[in-house]
């Protein structure tokens, strides 16, 4: 009798062994892996072991194949069997959090929420999987860009971290709010939930820093990534639970950082750290498929191509804008929330190579794509430099200025953008004419970027400045703004802004009669011409440099070479 007991169980045990045997076999074997977990329904094994294996074969069908239909089925009777099982908890959890899951995949968003909102109601006594489908839940919900109801569900994991005592979660749950009410530009309710979050790992923060919260948030993220470094297992089920893996987090600091230089105009640095998340991506994505990855790729590469464009790398930045082109390919998702991205990117390398007309139609384009009202001032602002360059624009330009008054109802808080806004209404009158106006604007650019310690801001307006009183005849406080404008395009490096400087500084030298350092400032003016020209040849005579004509629909799978390069390189000299 004990015999017959014991067979099923042994049975189980011995496919279970070669079903493991065969997923993690080097290629996995998945079709024999899954014929194995099937035949343990040839013994009518009791609800326990059936909803388990249902289970097993809807993780190994969704994960390892594109036979969604059977992994939903097998998942939905994990699901409601593991309902009837008294304390099954890890079974009946986790094939709901992968049923949600697969449900999103097939844009059955409607379908997954209320299944998550079940788990959640039920989960309350399981501290681990609550927290887990609280956050998938939010994540959902971010993903739909219902930003307040993400925060919501956030808010009540904290709470609830908090009662069960673990304060490590609570911290998790905490930052992830703060990074939506960042993306909300709630700075008001970041700070103060920055620095519980801060107090709460053991790091209190002064929030009377520059750029207060992307500096908290990456020194609380790089804060996380080092605890529970130790092997054994903490004592409250509710600290099991991980907000990224160790490697995404070091990527995701990589990140953080990059932006903050980006911002602040270190550029040599932003690339370091560019170079090294980007080569800690492709180690992870060779065994690592999460679509997280794609995403911090895309978001690296966005800023690196800002990064070269600056620096004069534009055959490099080309490149690298047909490498995002590639990545949105294989995921309509991410080109959804990256194209508009895209064609700003594009605009950009167009204003680079002095592609005026191509770059008017990929603002156009980007402002079409995008509801992001800080993405959406950012273009207006590039678009109305084009309008200035081109001269003969005067009604579309007037228009755009007026949605972007930084001394009226600007659209948004950021003090880069306002800055910037100054700055281009200064190179508007400077080129009128209007000296003594674009002086009061540019005075206003400096002051904020000088707060803000925004470098390249700050460079182009004392070059700017410098080319007004060198205009005027006032060269001893040109040679002021233009030399310290030089020393901090140097330190950027900013290609453009040497080259402008430097010409301004031979122009100054003669008129002061310094020989030498005229000589020497031609000399310089001289090599970043040749500089500009040789990569602005090398980057229109690409291939991908016919992705200036793209403005509809998702990127070109194939681009044809031309024939050398067809723009005037007449802006560079």
């Amino acid at each position: 009798m004990a015999s017959n007991v014991e067979a099923p169980e042994r049975w189980y045990l011995a496919l279970l062994g070669f079903a493991e045997h065969f997923r993690t076999s080097s290629p996995p074997k998945i079709r024999l892996c899954v014929h194995c977990l099937q035949a343990v329904f040839q013994f009518k094994p009791p609800q326990r072991i059936e909803a388990r294996t249902h289970l097993q074969l809807g993780s190994v069908l969704y994960h390892h194949t594109k036979n969604s239909e059977l992994a939903r089925s097998h998942l939905e009777k994990a699901w409601f069997i593991s309902q009837q099982v008294p304390q099954f908890e890890d079974v009946k959890f986790e094939a709901a959090s992968i049923l949600s899951e697969l449900f999103c995949q097939q844009n059955l968003v409607d379908s997954a929420k209320p299944l998550l909102r079940k788990a959640i109601q039920i989960s309350q006594q399981t501290p681990y999987w609550h927290c887990r489908l609280l956050f998938q839940l939010a994540q959902l919900h971010t993903l739909e860009k219902d930003l307040v109801s993400a925060c919501d569900l956030l808010g009540v994991g904290a709470e609830y971290a908090r009662v069960v005592g673990s304060e490590y979660t609570r911290a998790l749950f905490l930052l992830s709010k703060g990074m939506l009410l960042l993306m909300e530009r709630k700075l008001g309710e970041v700070h103060p939930l920055l620095t519980l979050c801060g107090t709460i790992v053991g790091n209190p923060i002064d929030i009377h820093i520059v750029k207060p919260c992307l500096k908290q948030l990456q020194q609380c993220i790089q804060t996380i990534s080092t605890l529970h470094d130790d092997e054994i297992l903490p004592s409250n089920p509710a600290d099991l639970f991980h907000w990224l893996p160790k490697e995404h987090m070091c990527v995701l600091v990589y990140l953080v950082t990059v932006m903050h230089s980006m911002q602040a105009g270190y550029l040599e640095k932003a690339q370091k750290y560019t170079d090294k998340a980007l080569m800690q991506l492709e180690k992870l994505k060779m065994l690592d498929c999460s679509p997280i990855l794609s995403t911090f790729q895309v978001i690296l590469l966005e800023h690196i191509i800002m990064c070269r464009l600056v620096t004069g790398h534009k055959a490099t930045a080309l490149q690298e804008i047909s490498q995002v082109c590639q990545l949105c390919q294989q995921s309509p998702r991410l080109f959804t929330n990256h194209a508009a991205q895209l064609h700003t990117l594009l605009g950009l390398y167009c204003i680079s190579v002095n592609c005026m007309d191509n770059a008017e139609a990929q603002f156009t384009t980007a402002l079409r794509l995008t509801t992001h009202q800080e993405l959406w001032t950012y273009i207006v602002t590039n678009l109305a430099s084009v309008y200035i360059r081109e001269g003969n624009r005067h009604q579309e330009l007037y228009s755009l200025l007026e949605r972007i008054n930084p001394d009226h109802n600007f659209p948004v808080s950021s003090h880069c953008l306002r800055a910037a806004a100054f700055y281009i209404r200064g190179l508007l009158s400077f080129f009128q004419g209007r000296y003594n106006e674009a002086k009061r604007f540019l005075r206003e650019t400096l002051k904020m970027s000088n707060a803000e310690d925004l470098n390249r801001l700050t460079a182009c307006s004392l070059v700017l400045l410098g080319h007004i009183f060198y205009v005027l005849g006032n060269h001893r406080e040109s040679n002021n703004m233009v030399v310290p404008a030089m020393q901090l395009a140097s330190k950027i490096p900013d290609m453009s802004v040497q080259l402008w400087s430097s010409a301004l500084l031979k122009d100054l030298n003669k008129a002061l009669g310094n020989t030498m350092d005229a000589h020497e400032a031609a000399q310089m003016h001289q090599n970043f011409s040749q500089q500009l020209l040789q990569d602005h040849i090398a980057a229109c005579s690409l291939p991908e440099h016919n992705l200036i004509s793209w403005t509809d629909g998702p990127p070109p799978v194939q681009i044809q070479a031309q024939n050398g390069p067809t723009t005037s390189l007449a802006s560079l000299l």
